[in-house]
């Protein structure tokens, strides 16, 4: 995402909501307080999504004792301002020639240790470690992994619009033909459908047929698909600012019987962490729940990746659904449930829809059939 602000109904009242708390949360780590570089955490807490390619210090200072300020160019100091979020805050523009580390060292706690978006730039940070060298500094995702991870209304109803859209284009999508076309070319109509329905970015699409489905990040190939072969969709991207993503698994022709038992199978785990949504259940607990299943019918090596991740202005982040991880659900926060087998060299099987935690159990945000679909 590009230009002045995210394209969500959000006002200066709801980012400096957000503000405050992420400062308030920054106190409770013991931090001085956060620094934020242009990206995902950005957006969220200003409405500001500066160029992606620009190289310019741009950093969002927040301390639970003095009001927010965004360190900015002086050249995009005007896109600064049209953010939806920017009366919420101070802007503090340096033009070129100017030292940005002096004008910033100005605003931080000469001792203290801050918490740092993950993708600041590795010469902005160092850059400010000269100039303050008793400062400290800790990945964000490290010191306040939640930050993003419990969802407003506003931001639920979000999350549930991108959701209904790739189901849209899933609902399309096994309408058209597969055999004896490329994975490429179904890969294509995918991401035009995630577009039709109204998505803005497209960040994956996923089309793994036949022995390619056994790997579950595959690239998408030029690899023809045959009659016989499952095929591995897997697809998302951001619309109206939040994020998609859906995985089915359909079959070109008629299924084998052993075919149909592990889809089966794949779909009972899933329902399992499903059914293991709910506060005060721990992340790693929705894993477990899945991974029973699917060991318990002796493919359990044949499932290799977490059960879960997170899904909110970017399509994977906190919390993640793997073991260990025992970190309470709760109410708002919005996760993958997508459990798999891949037999390697044959096919693979996914499942995947977007779950968020209700005051009783879990909702689910992809509503399309999770049964055998067969396509020609």
């Amino acid at each position: 995402m590009t230009g002045s602000q995210a394209a969500a109904p959000f006002t200066a009242d709801d980012y400096r909501a957000r503000m405050d708390r992420a400062a308030r949360a920054a106190a409770g780590a013991g931090l001085a307080g956060l620094l934020v570089a242009p990206g995902p955490d950005l957006v969220w807490l200003t409405g500001y999504a500066p160029p992606a390619d620009t190289e310019r210090l741009t950093l969002l200072v927040l301390a639970p004792d003095r009001d927010p300020v965004l360190v900015v160019p002086a050249l995009e100091a005007p896109d600064a301002r049209n953010a939806a979020g920017a009366s919420a805050l101070t802007l503090h523009d340096w033009t070129d020639g100017k030292d940005p580390y002096a004008a910033t060292a100005a605003l931080l706690d000469a001792s203290g240790r801050f918490g740092v978006s993950d993708n600041a730039w590795a010469m902005h940070l160092l850059a400010l470690q000269r100039t303050l060298p008793g400062t400290s500094y800790a990945s964000l995702t490290e010191a306040l992994p939640m930050l993003r991870a419990v969802k407003d209304a506003a931001e639920l109803d979000l999350v549930a619009a991108a959701g209904a859209a790739a189901d849209a284009a899933f609902e399309e999508i096994r309408g058209v033909r597969f055999g004896g076309r490329r994975e490429s070319e179904v890969a294509a109509d995918l991401a035009g459908l995630l577009r039709r329905f109204g998505h803005s970015q497209v960040d994956f699409t996923i089309v793994a047929s036949g022995p390619n489905g056994a790997n579950p990040h595959h690239e998408v190939g030029d690899r023809v698909i045959e009659d016989g072969d499952m095929v591995v969709l897997d697809f998302g991207g951001l619309k109206d600012g939040y994020g998609s993503d859906t995985s089915r698994t359909v079959h070109v022709g008629e299924p084998t019987d052993e075919e149909r038992r592990v889809h089966d199978l794949v779909r009972e785990a899933q329902e399992a962490g499903f059914r293991a949504v709910r506060p005060g259940a721990a992340c790693q607990d929705v894993d477990r729940a899945a991974r029973a299943v699917i060991a318990g019918a002796g493919y359990g090596e044949y499932f290799i990746h977490r059960t879960g991740h997170g899904i909110g202005v970017t399509t994977h982040e906190p919390p993640y659904m793997i073991e260990g991880e025992e970190q309470p659900l709760v109410p708002g926060m919005c996760f993958s449930v997508e459990p798999g087998v891949y037999l390697p060299g044959r096919f693979g099987v996914r499942i995947e829809d977007i779950v968020t935690v209700t005051e009783d159990g879990g909702r689910r945000f992809n509503d399309t059939t999770r049964e055998m679909v067969v396509v020609e």
